[in-house]
């Protein structure tokens, strides 16, 4: 294992964010109204403590020189507009915050219906050792933190910006200086902070997601591979492992832990330092004879009353970060181009002869196919045997177009096979690999894969030919047992019957198999091969394996060898 870290460079994050707001496009009306509600609500909750203060000093003085507004409200009027502003707060922010999680919502599932779509073209080949704890860990967690970006910060952003602007046009009004303090107290809090903030930590949170998806990982691999682990005593090293991953995870949440107390502290500093400063100021024009005194209590309370949504941007900068974080790695998949683009014509295929003309493939580096050339004739049985690596999965994964050649072509019916329907291509053919896949799910579900909506019949059938029928009739529940995760209540032979059972079910007229027979005892091998041999007369089947005693219903047999390949 490689254990050497190359240090994580993350984009930018008004780059990220402009990238995941262009999702919101469709919701823009609810996010506007989110914006207004919150906005409305913030200047209420403000209203109510300025209003009283304005109250209070008008009682001590009629005659005291207040801002204009306050001088067309009563006295007694007022203990009833301040109820009714606290109530007003209530509703609105309710408002804001039900539109926010309704566009949030609305859009993680949006994101997660792009994520599986994405995943469906870059499969398989772009996904082909791929870290599978990872993208577990971007199709749950990471999608999930999202929220905190679309119910969370784009509206405060801009109640932010409004409150702001209203709050330092009124302080403005009372006094010129103080209303530039209250700007650039604003600003400060608002901007300057959040922006140093995340600069400190711009790293921090993408490495603290990145860390938990190869934790994902790790646990999955571990999970899958615990019979192994106890057989050959490796059960501490695994834990120690684990621990030493686990305690990397919990050190960097201190951090960023730490990060978030750090900037909390200076923000409530800064906002103590404002008020005071202003404060300061303007007593010192009472004292010089520029300012009432009155002046003076009211743009202090209004600044020190009016700090909530610059506060709130403020502390986004904590959670920004993993959210950011979380938001790139999504965005980072979505972006993937896949290895094979998928051809749409509509147009039928009827399958003929099977030409390989002078290919050339490798996996990266690796070559496995140089000026490699084979014709494989229709509606014979033929069979491919060689060395394991020498490349006779691979030909059949070329066949089935999962990857694409580097040159040359491959040919069905006299057509590069890039050029038919991609789905219709795969109608065409019926696949069973060496590793059957299967879903926690019953028997008969996992058979029916092969062709959805086929009846319990025809699932019957299938099993029949690939000699699974009796088993499963011997199980309490029959076809409707449930399988464990990956098969894992079934033995290798039998995981592999069910991948027959699916092709037979399919009833493709070209079947490709990989080692059919690889984890079969002798009878359940003839039982199959002779039901292929029977069923086959009208297909063309295509047999790979190192066993000679498989590939004898084969009609032709082609030899590869890996020199001959390159």
């Amino acid at each position: 294992m490689n254990n050497t870290r190359e240090p994580i460079k993350r984009k930018n994050g008004f780059i990220i964010m402009a990238r995941l707001i262009v999702l919101i496009r469709t919701l823009l009306p609810v996010m506007v109204l989110a914006i207004v509600l919150g906005s409305i609500g913030h200047l209420c909750a403000i209203s109510v403590t300025v209003l009283a203060s304005a109250g209070i000093l008008h009682i001590a003085n009629p005659d005291s020189s207040l801002i204009p507004f306050i001088s067309f409200i009563s006295v007694r009027a007022l203990p009833y507009i301040l109820i009714a502003c606290a109530v007003l707060r209530g509703l609105f922010h309710y408002g804001e915050q039900y539109c926010n999680h309704f566009i949030a919502f609305k859009l993680l599932a949006v994101i997660r219906h792009k994520i599986f779509v994405k995943l469906r073209s870059l499969c398989p080949a772009k996904l082909d050792g791929k870290d599978k704890g990872n993208l577990i860990s971007i199709i749950t967690s990471d999608i999930e933190l999202l929220e905190v970006f679309y119910a969370h910060t784009i509206s405060p952003v801009a109640i932010a910006i409004i409150v702001c602007t209203c709050m330092t046009a009124f302080i403005w009004r009372i006094d010129t200086a103080a209303g530039i303090i209250a700007l650039s107290a604003y600003i400060s809090v608002g901007l300057v902070i959040p922006i140093i903030n995340a600069r400190v930590g711009s790293s921090s949170g993408l490495t603290f997601r990145n860390a938990l998806g190869n934790l994902s990982s790790f646990v999955l691999d571990s999970l899958r591979g615990l019979d192994e682990t106890i057989q050959y005593g490796c059960g501490m090293r695994r834990l120690n492992e684990l621990e030493q991953k686990s305690q990397r995870i919990t050190d960097m949440q201190k951090n960023l832990s730490k990060l978030e107390s750090y900037q909390r502290a200076i923000t409530n500093l800064v906002i103590i330092g404002f008020d005071v400063f202003l404060f300061f100021i303007l007593v010192r024009s009472f004292i010089n004879g520029n300012a009432a005194l009155e002046h003076v209590i009211m743009a202090t309370v209004a600044l020190m009353s009016s700090f909530g949504p610059a506060v709130a941007l403020s502390n986004l900068s904590n959670n920004l970060m993993q959210t950011l974080a979380s938001g790139e790695r999504v965005l980072a998949l979505l972006a993937e181009t896949p290895v094979v683009n998928e051809t749409v014509t509509g147009e039928a295929l009827t399958l003929k002869n099977i030409d390989v003309s002078r290919i050339d493939f490798s996996y990266g580096a690796e070559n496995i196919f140089t000026d490699f050339s084979l014709t494989i004739p229709e509606k014979k049985i033929f069979g491919i045997h060689g060395r394991s690596g020498c490349g006779k999965s691979t030909l059949l994964k070329l066949l089935m177009r999962f990857w694409d050649v580097q040159s040359g072509t491959i040919s069905l019916s006299e057509k590069d096979i890039r050029t038919i329907d991609t789905r219709v291509l795969r109608d065409t053919e019926s696949y069973v690999t060496q590793e059957t896949g299967l879903f926690r799910d019953t028997i008969a579900n996992n058979i029916a894969i092969g062709k959805q909506g086929a009846s319990r019949e025809k699932i019957m059938e299938a099993a029949k030919k690939a000699s699974i029928h009796d088993f499963i009739m011997s199980l309490p529940k029959g076809y409707d047992t449930e399988v464990g995760e990956l098969g894992s209540t079934l033995s290798g032979g039998e995981r592999q019957r069910i991948g027959l059972a699916r092709a037979f079910l399919h009833d493709a007229p070209l079947m490709l198999l990989d080692e059919p027979t690889s984890n079969l005892d002798s009878l359940n091998e003839g039982i199959i091969l002779k039901s292929l041999k029977e069923k086959s007369k009208d297909k063309t089947l295509i047999i790979v394996s190192h066993r000679m005693s498989t590939l004898n219903i084969a009609k032709t047999v082609f030899k590869m060898h890996k020199e001959e390949c390159i």
